[in-house]
């Protein structure tokens, strides 16, 4: 039997050292759900999920890897295992519906944005062009599209995303072509989202986006948390003036349900 907790840090030992902000955000009951199995002698492993994402935690366990918790049935998911035994556990139980990838984790270091330089960056926004913080009617058509919905969707609505969350978007011709927002929230910062509308890439509106959000971040006192799918997210944020950590593999699975 799988239940959800009560009291997230009840469990917080066992992601210790683990510096993904999602779990952080699960951990401080702000965002997401601890799932652990209901062990008498108390949980020796846990599952941390917020979105489209899954982390594993402590001794490997199948039936809480083969548990979807009602509010995360859909048919996409990424499981991130704690170590390799995890990760052997996720193949046995999911098969050739787990494809293994390779994400990139990026330092946290709070002191290596600069300000100057992120300014400068926000004057290569074309004349017909304007880059906005994302309030209710910019939140809303946000949603009403594939491409860019993930930059809001995990905020249940508007109020909470004003309360919690944090966005920056370009906008031509009433159409919003690229935005940086808030994956997740956690106490001490956000986790950075950043899509374009598959037209305007690879033209610099994500870097100008992300300038933008990184500045109000600081100017809020959150720190802004990014974390890479891929390589091209990775030399962006090093463009930024992040730096990259390490190489961390991950599962995506679909129709697990």
């Amino acid at each position: 039997m799988i239940q959800k907790l009560s009291n997230p840090m009840a469990v917080s030992h066992l992601f210790a050292g683990w510096e993904e902000t999602l779990i952080f955000s699960c951990l401080q009951g702000i965002m997401g759900d601890i799932y652990v199995p209901a062990d008498v002698g108390g949980p020796e492993s846990a599952a941390a999920y917020l979105g489209d994402f899954a982390f594993f935690a402590g001794i490997p366990s199948r039936e809480l890897v083969l548990h979807r918790p009602d509010s995360h049935k859909q048919n996409f998911i990424i499981m991130v295992p704690q170590n390799e035994a995890w990760s052997r556990l996720l193949e046995e139980c999911y098969g050739e519906r787990a494809y293994r990838v390779s994400r990139y984790a990026i330092k946290k270091e709070p002191l290596i944005f600069n300000r100057t330089e992120l300014q400068r960056n926000l004057l290569a926004l074309p004349n017909d062009c304007e880059l906005r913080l994302i309030e209710e009617e910019l939140y809303l058509k946000c949603l009403s599209q594939d491409w860019s919905r993930d930059l809001v969707s995990q905020f249940a609505n508007y109020e909470t995303y004003r309360r919690l969350g944090l966005g920056a978007v370009i906008v031509k011709a009433g159409e919003i072509i690229s935005g940086a927002s808030s994956y997740s929230r956690y106490k001490e910062g956000i986790e950075i989202e950043i899509d374009t509308k598959e037209p305007y890439r690879r033209k610099g509106f994500a870097f100008i986006c992300a300038s933008r959000l990184i500045l109000e971040c600081l100017d809020r006192g959150l720190y802004p948390s990014w974390d890479a799918q891929n390589i091209w997210s990775v030399a962006l944020a090093e463009k930024l003036g992040y730096h990259y950590s390490h190489t961390y593999p991950a599962y995506e699975i679909r129709n697990a349900d």
